[in-house]
């Protein structure tokens, strides 16, 4: 079993980045200038999956549309830190962990850009990206998805998280 391997099984909260994580990165503007995003169903089915298992979920991301919020509520997500700027996404991620008093070596954080660095480098979280990460990200990141932003890659790692620790079950 690899180190990663074992990581996973003390993982109680996962931590996403929104574009380029659970979307691949596109932002489409109608003629109005509504934005929107595109997500994939398996990474929110593996998401409402990890709460259901008594995971948390949170989303720390710099995007604010009203749109993705939607979304996540609908999803049943709760712990959102959204909008500002890409280089306080650190400051929204540190007020997360200390409002809620989590263990920062539990904390599972999925980002695919430079602004993820900040949060990525913390010595006791478990770094993970997208395969089409950038290049730095990936060479910080103690595992890559094999799958690409919107495309899979929370999926994959909710279930390997899952999987690890006995609680990703087939039936329904």
């Amino acid at each position: 079993m690899t180190n990663v391997q074992e990581r996973f099984k003390s993982i109680k909260t996962f931590v996403f980045d929104v574009d380029g994580v659970l979307t691949d990165g596109s932002v489409n503007l109608l003629e109005s200038g509504e934005q929107f995003r595109t997500f994939d169903i398996k990474d929110s089915y593996a998401i409402e999956k990890a709460l259901q298992a008594g995971f948390r979920v949170g989303i720390v991301s710099s995007a604010n549309a009203e749109g993705v919020r939607k979304w996540f509520g609908i999803l049943k997500v709760t712990d959102l830190f959204m909008g500002g700027p890409p280089d306080q996404k650190l400051n929204a991620y540190l007020g997360y962990v200390t409002r809620d008093s989590l263990n920062e070596s539990e904390i599972l954080y999925m980002g695919d850009d430079l602004p993820d660095c900040t949060i990525l480098n913390r010595p006791n979280v478990l770094g993970a990206c997208p395969a089409d990460a950038v290049d730095e990200v990936q060479a910080i990141c103690q595992y890559v998805s094999p799958r690409s932003g919107g495309r899979g890659a929370v999926r994959d790692v909710i279930e390997q998280v899952l999987k690890a620790q006995g609680k990703w079950s087939v039936s329904t």
